[in-house]
Order: C-alpha cells, then structure tokens, then sequence
C-alpha cells in the first residue's frame, strides 16, 4: 500500500447564497461583510427562485435555507445565528 504525501484535505464550507435582484435591493452590503469571510462560500445568482421572499425581504440561502433580515446587518447576525444551529458537521 503506497500512502500520497501530496494528498491535500479541504474542509466544506457553509454556502451562502444571493440573489441578483435581492443584491439590489440592498442586500448586497451583507453579502459584502460576508465575502471577507474565509469560512464561507458566497454565491450569486441571477434568481434563486424565491421571489415571494425577494419582493419583500432581504434574504440569503444559507445551505439551502432561508434566512432573511429587517436589513444588511441584521441579515449577516441572522446567517450566523443559523450557522452556530446548524453547522454542517
């Protein structure tokens, strides 16, 4: 049995994800706060297909689930309140 040296573990990161036309109505400052997060993985999409959520709140997909909050930053506490409930591992 021959044992890799070069063989790198990575960890997975919590995905957050945007939507477009939620960034422009002013989520984009969480995104923003959360993209200098080295523990995050921050995807943006053109529509994530929650247009209920997207027409009145700010909102994120964090693993999947939705998250909103009254405005940015109340957005980025929400996202981590969630993370610390439910980490990945």
């Amino acid at each position: 049995m021959v044992l890799r040296k070069d063989f790198e573990v990575r960890t997975v990161n919590p995905i957050i994800e945007f939507c477009m036309s939620n960034l422009a109505n002013g989520s984009w400052r969480a995104l923003e706060i959360l993209e200098n997060d080295p523990n995050l993985d921050v995807i943006e999409y053109s529509c994530l297909n929650h247009c209920e959520f997207c027409a009145g709140h700010l909102f994120a997909l964090v693993n999947g689930e939705i998250v909103t909050g009254e405005d940015p930053e109340k957005l980025v506490e929400n996202i981590y309140h969630r993370l610390e409930e439910e980490p990945l591992f």
